[in-house]
């Protein structure tokens, strides 16, 4: 498998007084101040992290799948979050094999589990290409012809973009071959579930080890018997001696999306119509969903992990209102816009920044006659399985019939593989009852769309009644008359022409076929909406920039990522304090023997003699559990590592607090803190619940039971 690439534009600033504020890319590592670096507690040199070829410590970082991970051995042994590999207990997890209630532990690498549909990948060289793709846009270009020149020249570089000032091209290496060696039980990996979710205390084991395997020649290989563990050129290796407050750490990962550059315009149309509309829709599918689960097995396994993404989404949508709202955000971006147009008036040379402000609002404001029209036919395929599958499908059969570089990125030839074992995995998630509600309320939406904004390819399916009840006939029969459930038939729509699945003549197909004419028509409307902002955003940032005088750290925009942290502690509250660590007797004190906190009972058993193991910390005279520190994270850096100034993993990267998480719209040092599971916690499970039998991976980490963890580091920066 050769290389893929990732491309990316965002905005680069140079160096100087930085904050800890910033999601710094490799090689901005390079352009910062050593004597800073040091003084915050950097204790390696910046080069160990990153060179200007492309090489370093940071290469240890990895992406899976909207996740990130870490190798913390040279046999290719991945840390990263329980929730991360959740898919993977699901698809092997079965009423009388349930992994995703007990855990797993693959004693032998035989009996290391395949995650289908999951990569790794590695980040291997990073090149500006910055000319290429403005050469490749035509000067006369309008802003569709725009998007699509740039979408081309990213296609032919087998990468993927985001607006900004700088692109850059990051070469990488991904691996098909993925395979789960541990999992904690999930009252474990989950304790607290979505009540404890974006919240502190927090005391949750959220953490699971993958291994990446490579063929024998160390590249990356389909899966298959012949391949072995993958040899990375740089791991973490793990600190035995974990963290305490005040500890310096960094968070490397790949975050997926800030707003931080956007104007008071786009943060508002977030923050009262996508927020609001998508919490209030995502809990009535999670309600429906774990309605049948209560009813059987079969169902919570199928539905768990849908449940999960939806829930996680859907208390992120509601932190995100109340986090603008208490953080008065849109009140500060709206002040400081001002401030900055009236010292850009009185520049001639600012002109242009104006003139692109204002002509983004006017873009955002024509978006609202069509948003709630919009917003169903983009959220739809988060609700119904069935339906996604038959969008899927189309749209695949349509795309595939193009040249690859016309194609959507989804669906190019590259991505064949994956998009099939996608269909494959799915299978495990469908559970018909529930499928048939959650269409008769995507459908019942639609239908209460206001006159002029209805969707002509449902009206179709609809028909004169709108009741519930006829709407739920009509669910019903689409999905009792359907091939796209059956797996075997689903397999070979995969490999049919858009002219043979349109002859079976199947009712789900033919929806999804109407249905796709009109998201290829929303799709025309974005893209020549993007296009403006490609253009129209440098513009702005670049006065942002020059009005502040100083740095602005750039968006994320998924690609590889570092941040500088200190383990500390917060102030939700007037007269609240937040301490940054908890500890096993916490787990113990939360536990009710009832979900989300019903400690496993090996568990319960070993607490009492967890402060005299050999992970308790002698301050906290204690197994650590979490610990919060005021890391720059967001969405995507779930799973990555966190390390200290000497590049020893001492946590894994899973949350951040309540009033943090409109920290995508805006940095507060105050409030900014992200949750990490504790490295001794992990050890002190392992070694606890499974005893001799985990004896080879805490070996594999050098961690056997004949080492004796030296006495935490003192405090790099205390704070």
């Amino acid at each position: 498998m050769s290389p893929v690439a990732a491309f990316t534009l965002g905005l680069w600033a140079a160096s100087g007084a930085f904050a800890v504020e910033g999601k710094w890319t490799p090689e901005q590592v390079l352009e910062h101040d050593p004597k800073w670096l040091r003084e915050l507690g950097l204790a390696i040199p910046p080069e160990k992290l990153w060179t200007k070829d492309g090489a370093g410590l940071l290469e240890a970082a990895v992406r899976i799948d909207g996740c990130s991970a870490g190798f913390i051995s040279p046999q290719g042994l991945m840390i990263t979050n329980h929730h991360c590999a959740f898919s993977i207990l699901q698809q092997h997890s079965t009423p009388e094999r349930d992994l995703i209630t007990h855990g797993f532990l693959a004693r032998t690498p035989a009996e290391e589990l395949p995650g289908a549909g999951v990569r790794a990948t590695l980040p291997h060289r990073m090149t500006d290409v910055t000319r290429e793709v403005e050469a490749a846009v035509p000067a006369d270009a309008d802003d569709l012809a725009r998007f699509r020149a740039i979408e081309r020249k990213q296609k032919e570089m087998v990468a993927a973009f985001d607006g900004g000032l700088r692109y850059v091209l990051v070469d990488s290496l991904e691996f098909p071959d993925v395979r789960l060696v541990y999992a904690p039980p999930r009252a474990v990996g989950d304790y607290g579930g979505e009540v404890d979710n974006w919240s502190w205390p927090r005391h949750v084991g959220d953490f699971a080890l993958l291994r990446v395997y490579a063929g024998p020649d160390g590249q990356p290989a389909p899966k298959g018997e012949a391949n072995v563990p993958y040899r990375p050129r740089h791991f973490f290796p793990v600190a035995a001696r974990g963290i305490e407050p005040g500890g310096f750490v960094m968070v490397a990962g790949y975050p997926g999306q800030t707003f931080r550059s956007y104007t008071e315009a786009e943060m508002r149309e977030r923050a009262e119509l996508f927020y609001p509309r998508r919490a209030e829709l995502y809990r009535v599918w999670i309600d429906m969903m774990e309605a049948a689960s209560k009813q059987d097995d079969t169902a919570r396994i199928a539905l768990a992990d849908r449940i999960k993404g939806l829930a996680n989404n859907e208390k992120n949508s509601r932190g995100q209102v109340d986090g603008i709202r208490r953080g008065r955000i849109l009140e500060r971006k709206t002040a400081a816009e001002k401030e900055i147009l009236a010292w850009a008036a009185q520049r001639p040379e600012q002109q242009e920044a104006v003139a692109a402000h204002d002509e983004l609002a006017r873009r955002i404001a024509e978006r609202r006659a069509t948003w709630e029209r919009d917003f169903l036919l983009t959220q739809m395929k988060s609700g119904p399985k069935p339906l996604e599958l038959a969008l899927t499908l189309a749209r695949w059969a349509g795309e595939k019939a193009k040249p690859d570089l016309e194609r959507e990125p989804e669906y190019q030839e590259r991505n064949r593989e994956r998009l099939g074992e996608r269909l494959e995995r799915d299978q495990k998630r469908l559970h018909p009852p529930t499928e048939a509600a959650l269409l008769t309320d995507v459908l019942a939406r639609f239908a209460a769309l206001p006159e002029g904004s209805r969707v002509p390819a449902v009206e179709g399916v609809l028909g004169s009644d709108r009741g519930r009840a006829a709407i739920r006939t009509r669910a019903d029969d689409l999905l009792a008359h359907t091939k796209v459930t059956d797996p075997a038939e689903r397999k070979r729509m995969f490999e049919e022409s858009e002219e043979q699945l349109r002859a079976r003549h199947d009712p789900l197909l033919d929806l999804a076929f109407a249905l796709d004419r009109e998201l290829r028509d929303l799709k025309e409307r974005d893209d020549r909406f993007q296009g403006a902002v490609s253009r129209l955003r440098p513009r702005w940032q670049r006065a942002v920039i020059a009005h502040a005088g100083k740095p602005v750290a750039p968006d994320a925009n998924g690609t590889l990522r570092v941040t500088f942290a200190h383990v500390q502690g917060y102030a939700p509250r007037d007269g609240v304090r937040m301490t940054p660590q908890t500890t096993v007797g916490g787990v113990v004190e939360k536990n009710t023997g009832e979900e989300p906190f019903a400690a496993p009972p090996e568990l319960l058993a070993a607490a009492p003699q967890a402060r005299a193991s050999r992970w308790a910390d002698p301050q906290l005279r204690d197994v650590p559990v979490d610990f919060l520190a005021d890391a720059d994270t967001t969405g995507g850096n779930s799973g990555s590592p966190v390390v200290n100034g000497r590049g020893e993993l001492v946590g894994v990267n899973f949350d951040r607090v309540w009033e943090n998480v409109a920290n995508d719209f805006g940095y507060n040092p105050d409030v900014a803190r992200n949750i990490s599971v504790d490295v001794r916690y992990m050890l002190w499970l392992m070694e606890a619940l499974q005893g001799e039998a985990a004896e080879p991976l805490l070996e594999e980490m050098g961690m056997g039971a004949r080492l004796t963890p030296p006495k935490p580091a003192s405090a790099a920066a205390p704070r």
